[in-house]
């Protein structure tokens, strides 16, 4: 059975939701098809103190997504040829983040988001059926039976010494039901 996350799901602490999202999946609805992907690997970005989040510069025409509601999609452009895709967490004008870095079958932000044709026309809007990209979850796949790694996250050492060795990423080793 598969139920569509809503709000209140990404309205929690930001390192929780999180690790709730390993085993969940994205679903990108394109061209009248739908894809779903397990997401394996997820990033945390926490307040306006990381200094690895957009957000610890303050509030700009960027980041202001960031301070919005959670459930919105915080989609950006890097390097000049990746989009990145984050969801926002936890409470309004608190700006959180979460980078869904790779699924089962797309390893990396910017290969997930050429192949399920996530870019910024995205950004701003609220994960749901009506954006054509949602978060499902699956009752056949918990948590309990993942085994989660966690480690510091992917080029952020611009962010010190405390920041960068944060161990916000989080990543699937295994589960007994993939």
């Amino acid at each position: 059975m598969r139920k569509v996350l809503g709000k209140a799901f990404f309205e929690r602490k930001t390192a929780l939701v999180a690790q709730a999202l390993l085993g969940k999946f994205l679903v990108r609805k394109i061209g009248g098809k739908v894809v779903r992907e397990m997401i394996t690997e997820v990033e945390a970005y926490i307040g306006p103190h990381d200094l690895a989040s957009h957000a610890s510069k303050g509030r700009t025409t960027r980041t202001e997504i960031m301070f919005g509601e959670a459930g919105t999609l915080y989609i950006y452009f890097v390097y000049g040829m990746y989009w990145m895709l984050n969801v926002v967490t936890e409470g309004k004008n608190y700006p959180a983040a979460i980078l869904i870095r790779s699924t089962e079958n797309y390893k990396g932000p910017g290969v997930l988001t050429r192949e399920l044709k996530i870019d910024g026309k995205l950004n701003g809007q609220r994960l749901g059926k009506s954006s054509g990209l949602w978060i499902e979850s699956d009752l056949k796949i918990e948590n309990s039976k993942l085994k989660i790694h966690r480690s510091a996250r992917i080029g952020v050492s611009y962010a010190g010494k405390i920041w960068s060795k944060k161990l916000l990423n989080y990543k699937i080793l295994s589960s007994s039901n993939t």
